[in-house]
């Protein structure tokens, strides 16, 4: 916290993880390849709350963000009152904070962006402020699916029952030690802004949808328990199968929504053809795809399985460039597709369908950079150009 006779702002800068839907309720948090970054700066200095996002100042005064800011700010004062009672001051509290933050993946294109950059957030501002103990329930009120990213590995969200949503928190349900032959493909369709944001999506589900209503309570429960076990098991047949329903039921009930919202677009369905018609090739079921609210594929396999199914995307999906930075994060391994397997196939190629894809694996919840040449957030507390 910064002392009340300094102008030199007290900073701070952390990641987070995006996250990715298995279930409604249980999530799988990706290693740094896909990440927030996010400085928080405090001074005495600064006039005013301000906020950059990917390079561009936003609106600080968005309901969600303020309430994650008021949180913490009130953490911060009960901490200082609980260390000395007999103290009136809040040296640093009153102070003004400016943030910065930037993701390494799309942004409102249907990859859980909100989820990771609220993370961040709220996990920067509790080490600025010097607030400990459970964040989830935070992070949560900037984005319901921000509460899994604040730990590693397979993550479930675990409802509560009081009115004020306090016990509504996650839970790591496995480490990112857990199961390391799980690997994790980001199929980037598009990397525009969604016509529809997934709150106000699922906001008119909730209003509409009676299929919504009974996966809530009829279906997703019963899931929720088979997913875990499957995980725990590193069952990757059954972990996928569930999966994969679970995705395209998501996508059932935003067809049901009134009106209808359309996430997925003909590539997505595409994706959807190749992953059933590979594993019906072989018999067992070696890829699976989930589609959270955009049409950008996530295909969970097995290590040994990677390089092939990377193959076979750049086949029907033929890039541009050459290839050239096609595949981004970790490195795969070159493979040879039979005659056999293509003509089994049987696709029609979708030239530049897929623009790159995101080679990557579970990791841990927010880290702290501790190299003071990554603040994102000059010593005046402005952004740094990005290079």
């Amino acid at each position: 916290m910064p002392e009340d006779n300094m102008d030199t702002p007290c900073m701070v800068t952390c990641t987070a993880p995006m996250n990715i839907a298995v279930i409604k309720y249980c999530k799988y948090t990706l290693n740094v390849t896909l990440k927030t970054t996010t400085t928080v700066a405090i001074s005495r200095s600064f006039k005013e709350d301000r906020l950059w996002l990917n390079g561009k100042e936003e609106d600080i005064s968005h309901p969600r963000l303020q309430s994650c800011l008021r949180e913490i700010r009130r953490l911060a004062r009960k901490r200082r009152s609980e260390r000395n009672p007999r103290s009136t001051e809040s040296v640093g509290l009153s102070h003004k904070v400016h943030i910065c933050s930037v993701n390494n993946f799309p942004t409102a294109a249907g990859l859980a962006s909100s989820a990771a950059g609220y993370a961040c957030l709220v996990y920067t501002l509790a080490q600025a402020f010097g607030v400990e103990g459970e964040l989830s329930g935070i992070a949560r009120q900037g984005s319901g699916s921000a509460c899994r990213s604040m730990y590693g590995g397979f993550v479930q969200w675990i409802m509560g029952s009081k009115e004020d949503g306090k016990d509504s928190v996650a839970q790591q349900v496995e480490p990112e030690s857990h199961w390391p032959e799980l690997r994790v493909l980001v199929l980037v369709a598009s990397a525009e802004r969604k016509p529809i944001g997934s709150t106000s999506g699922m906001q008119t589900s909730v209003q509409t949808s009676l299929l919504l209503k009974h996966r809530a309570e009829a279906i997703v429960p019963h899931r929720m328990v088979d997913m875990i076990e499957a995980v725990r098991r590193k069952d990757f047949p059954a972990f996928a199968e569930l999966t994969m329903k679970e995705s395209n039921q998501l996508h059932a009930t935003c067809l049901d929504t009134h009106p209808p919202i359309f996430y997925l677009n003909s590539v997505s369905q595409h994706i959807i053809h190749l992953v059933h018609r590979y594993n019906k090739y072989y018999g067992e079921t070696r890829v699976a795809y989930s589609f959270d609210a955009g049409p950008n594929a996530v295909i969970f396999a097995l290590q040994q399985f990677v390089p092939e199914f990377v193959q076979l995307v750049q086949h029907f999906f033929p890039p541009d460039r050459n290839g050239e930075d096609f595949i981004k994060g970790l490195p795969v391994k070159s493979a040879a597709l039979t005659v056999e397997l293509k003509q089994s196939i049987g696709l029609e190629p979708l030239p530049k369908g897929v623009n790159y894809i995101i080679s990557t694996k579970a990791g841990p919840g927010p880290l702290v950079v501790e190299d003071p040449s990554q603040h994102l957030l000059s010593a005046e507390g402005l952004p740094k150009k990005m290079v």
